[in-house]
């Protein structure tokens, strides 16, 4: 049945407000996630779409634009995750990275740290990565290894060092109408949390750092939140007290889920 044409949705819309209070809102051109907002966030394995969340985050690299067009059409919003911390040997640019900006390894194979003082070589290179976000319809950027001067890098990162590079990282998206996400770098929240639209948490529940998310929750905006080694019942019942979203997955970030 077609709605009319002066429906419920577009006096909320026109009022400044969500249809659907999990859904999002528009904010300063781009969408911004509210808090207690259900998403599934799958890096592996041949995409299951069929998920019933509003929001999916998804590797922008392995991705079409018409598995995001897809997606919208069921109604979802699209994530595009990248990784703007850390060197990756395996994506399509790798060699546009000189040597000089890759530090220590970060954990994962075929992974290294970026010096992110480098910005005059990082600043377009991830433009361009952002770009492809853009031009295959992504409404949103979660970029990832944000709070690399937490960790042996080797470069002597200071936290002003990635206070500045992960606002210019917000602008970059922001630039292109697309939202952005804090990935973790928890103890930066308080500073960053107007830079960005939503938070990505991984294990606050298993480090009990979850409270430290509040200010995004305080400013209406979504925590995108996992736990790989507790158990549901270990966490669910302080991520809903505290509005994050959150769910139980695999480290290798397949289908599978178990939402709170």
């Amino acid at each position: 049945m077609r709605r009319p044409v002066l429906s419920i949705a577009l006096l909320l819309l026109l009022a400044g407000c969500s249809a659907s209070p999990g859904d999002g809102r528009e904010a300063a051109g781009h969408w911004q996630p509210r808090p207690g907002t259900a998403w599934q966030w799958q890096l592996s394995g041949r995409l299951d779409t069929s998920v019933d969340v509003p929001v999916y985050d998804i590797d922008g690299f392995d991705h079409p634009g018409s598995t995001v067009a897809a997606l919208h059409e069921d109604g979802r919003k699209v994530i595009c995750y990248l990784s703007t911390g850390a060197w990756e040997d395996f994506r399509p640019d790798a060699a546009k990275f000189p040597e000089a900006v890759l530090g220590e390894g970060n954990g994962w194979e075929g992974e290294r740290w970026l010096d992110i003082r480098a910005t005059d070589v990082l600043e377009p290179l991830m433009a361009e990565r952002i770009d492809m976000c853009r031009e295959k319809g992504f409404d949103a950027v979660e970029p990832d290894n944000m709070d690399g001067y937490r960790n042996e890098t080797g470069f002597p990162l200071t936290a002003d060092d990635q206070l500045r590079y992960n606002r210019l990282i917000a602008r970059l998206a922001h630039d292109r109408g697309m939202a952005v996400g804090l990935k973790n770098d928890l103890d930066q929240i308080p500073e960053l949390v107007d830079d960005f639209d939503f938070a990505v948490n991984e294990q606050c529940a298993q480090y009990g750092e979850c409270a430290d998310n509040k200010p995004f929750i305080d400013a209406d905006k979504a925590v995108f939140h996992v736990e790989y080694e507790l158990p549901t019942e270990r966490f669910c019942a302080e991520s809903r007290e505290l509005r994050l979203s959150s769910m139980l997955k695999e480290y290798e970030l397949g289908a599978e889920r178990e939402a709170c």
